[in-house]
């Protein structure tokens, strides 16, 4: 079947810079920098000491107590974003066939806080004492799943679990299904929340996560003195829609979602590859998707997550996927100011893409100050910068070797 146009019609975000599309965007401009000591649990045994926690989150502001109290930590946020994007998007979902009303909203992890309060228990107390609802409460798809339980949607329903690349890989899959026909409607995004001690715990032993104690000094991508992500949480939706339907109904449209590109590195459990080969690919097919060429694309929303080989291959990825048109388009990273939200990052740089895109704003990317002569681009240091952005790509990569690109551009009407 012939290719239908989707756009972006609803946003929706939980960050630790702000709740609400709206209010993260206007810290993001600011320059506001979400990171601070870990309030969650004692650091007092821990080499990492900071983190991007969202603030002030009430969930029963977005549903009632006794759903609250059946969701774990990153169900809650996805449901949050959920019903801000609907919101958002005008949408009446009683007037909609709900099996045309699909949600692809993905977790890296799922909850670890209840893995690790379950642990406690099972040793502690024994197998007899384990929550009935441990398993529903731990596993990564009841994002997606309470979302669709909380709106009513019937519709296809996915959680894409890629790692980091999860939420721009399920924005990116919601983009093809709508186009294709599977559904007219689809809330798509990413969530998580695993700052607990063995989330962090685990990245540390790892040496991914920075070990400085300045929040402004601690996620600089591209920056010479980068020694890692900090992690963060929180949660990012879009509402994406079919073109004809959106018209329909007079909906807002931030943006038109044009192009998807997956690949993988197929070399490393978490390096990528050093010339950025497989990130470029899924550029190119993003673009190619799209119909577009380089020289079309104004902004790229880095993968950037301040550790030493990613934004060198990052580099290196956006060199060969744009060739001397490198050299003129503007990028930054979304993480240098709320850190990585692993699952969620992907979700969360999308509603900064289709912001990007309508308002024509770039953001900066915080903290870079030392430049490391081998990341040579124009990553947006000091300030942000405002012009009319024709096209932009949003990068995610994820361990085991999974590349996402998405492209979203101006809508315009033909």
């Amino acid at each position: 079947m012939k290719k239908r146009r989707v756009v972006v019609t609803g946003l929706g975000a939980v960050t630790p810079v702000g709740i609400g599309a709206e209010a993260f965007w206007t810290s993001l401009k600011a320059g506001t920098v979400g990171i601070a000591p870990i309030t969650q649990f004692d650091t007092a045994e821990f080499k990492v000491k900071l983190a991007a926690e969202v603030k002030d989150f009430d969930p029963r502001s977005f549903m009632d107590a006794k759903s609250a109290r059946r969701m774990e930590r990153f169900a809650q946020f996805a449901v949050a974003a959920s019903q801000q994007a609907l919101s958002d998007s005008g949408l009446k979902l009683q007037e909609e066939d709900p099996y045309s009303v699909g949600c692809f909203i993905s977790s890296g992890i799922g909850s670890l806080q209840a893995a690790e309060r379950e642990c406690r228990r099972l040793i502690e107390k024994g197998p007899n004492m384990v929550a009935p609802l441990f398993i529903p409460l731990l596993i990564s798809n009841m994002a997606s799943g309470n979302v669709a339980i909380q709106l009513g949607l019937r519709g296809k329903n996915i959680d894409v679990v890629t790692a980091c690349a999860s939420g721009t890989h399920s924005v990116g899959e919601a983009f093809r299904s709508i186009a294709y026909g599977d559904a007219d409607v689809i809330f798509a995004g990413g969530t998580e929340a695993c700052i607990t001690p063995l989330g962090v715990a685990g990245f540390s032993q790892l040496t991914a996560l920075s070990r400085s104690e300045d929040p402004l000094r601690a996620s600089i991508p591209f920056d010479a003195e980068r020694d890692g992500f900090v992690i963060g949480e929180g949660a990012g939706v879009l509402v994406l829609e079919e073109l004809e339907h959106a018209r329909k109904r007079g909906a807002r449209i931030y943006a038109e979602m044009a192009g998807y590109g997956a690949t993988c590195d197929a070399n490393h459990l978490t390096a990528p590859l050093p010339d950025g080969a497989g990130a470029a690919a899924a550029m190119r097919f993003a673009l190619r998707d799209a119909g577009l060429c380089p020289e079309d694309i104004t902004y790229i929303n880095a993968h950037g997550t301040s550790t030493r080989l990613n934004d060198l291959a990052e580099t290196k990825a956006i060199k060969l996927a744009l060739g001397e048109a490198a050299g003129t388009v503007r990028i930054s990273s979304t993480k240098s100011m709320i850190g990585h939200l692993l699952g969620a990052a992907g979700g969360v740089e999308a509603v900064v893409l289709a912001k990007t895109v309508e308002t024509g704003y770039m953001h900066r990317t915080a903290g870079l100050r030392d430049d490391d002569p081998e990341c040579d681009l124009n990553y947006l240091k000091g300030t942000g910068e405002e012009c009319e952005v024709k096209a932009a790509i949003s990068n995610s990569l994820g361990f085991g070797g999974h590349n996402a690109s998405i492209l979203m551009r101006r809508f315009e009407q033909e």
